[in-house]
């Protein structure tokens, strides 16, 4: 098997600023990295927004969209702030703690995939292919992902600004005993992943559950093809199939929570859950971050 290896620890470099995701795939080792988005460099200028925040929010100042009469960034990126280092000093990771990038989430809302079949629009031509029905849930795992909401940009941005290591699902994947390094392990949106990543998280005694509805669907990845394909859950092959690991522990139906407005940690067996999704808060609530940090 031609496997594409996934470098342990892996590297991140934070270039400028953002959640950038790429990765290569190759027979050497893979670096993830975080850099500058830049689509927008030629038209546009990258700003300071006035978002309340624990972090300076840049965005670039024609990304946005106006809704009730209010400016809504479309894509923001954290820097630190240099007034509020004693904050962060407060706050940042003081164990030996990983995120996990959801790459595999990441690659199941691109379109087509996962969602579009869920919609029941896969039955049609997209770039130039004929697709039917099952085509749209096996979806190659791109080289580069600009993680959104689904995939929790501001939960990468904000953990890995705050000194906490970053993996893949991919890494746990190719090597399960990766996670027996780690204190601590934080999940963010990682609603799709394997069975081999699913046994190793849940037998790592100190799990952090950031974002509800993770552990929620079985997928399949060929290393050969770099490419994943649903296999259960998420009422597929079964319209009765919810969670697709049969996991007691599913919270799936607190990540329509958004506002966070009584938020809290439950404690389970190997760590704690949120009772909601923390992706619109997390950057500007201490009192999470310092609770993320003493776990």
């Amino acid at each position: 098997m031609n496997q594409k290896v996934i470098g342990i620890p892996i590297v991140i470099m934070i270039i400028i600023i953002g959640a950038y995701i790429g990765i290569t795939p190759s027979e050497n080792t893979e670096i993830p990295k975080i850099e500058e988005k830049t689509e927008f460099m030629n038209s546009s200028e990258l700003i300071q927004t006035n978002v309340k925040s624990l972090f300076k929010v840049m965005a670039y100042d024609n990304d946005f969209q106006m809704i009730d009469g209010e400016k809504i960034w479309r894509n923001v990126y954290y820097e630190l702030d240099e007034s509020k280092l004693d904050i962060y000093q407060d706050l940042k990771n003081n164990k030996k703690s990983a995120v996990v990038f959801p790459i595999f989430t990441a690659a199941a809302y691109s379109e087509p995939g996962f969602y579009t079949f869920y919609r029941g629009e896969c039955d049609q031509e997209f770039h130039g292919v004929l697709f039917r029905e099952d085509d749209c849930l096996t979806v190659k795992i791109d080289e580069e992902y600009n993680p959104g909401f689904t995939s929790s940009a501001n939960g990468l941005q904000v953990l890995s600004l705050l000194g906490y290591d970053v993996i893949t699902d991919i890494t746990i994947h190719q090597n399960p005993n990766v996670l027996v390094q780690y204190e601590k392990i934080i999940l963010l949106h990682n609603e799709y992943m394997t069975s081999v990543e699913f046994d190793a998280i849940i037998s790592h005694p100190n799990v952090i559950y950031l974002y509800p509805n993770a552990l929620y669907a079985e997928i399949d990845f060929d290393e050969d093809l770099w490419e994943i394909s649903l296999v259960r859950g998420h009422n597929y092959p079964e319209i009765t199939i919810r969670n697709g690991f049969d996991w007691k522990f599913d919270n799936s139906i607190e990540e329509y929570d958004v506002t966070c407005n009584d938020m809290k940690f439950s404690k389970i067996y190997n760590g704690w859950m949120l009772n909601c999704y923390p992706e619109n808060v997390l950057h500007k609530t201490k009192e999470l971050l310092a609770q993320i940090r003493d776990f």
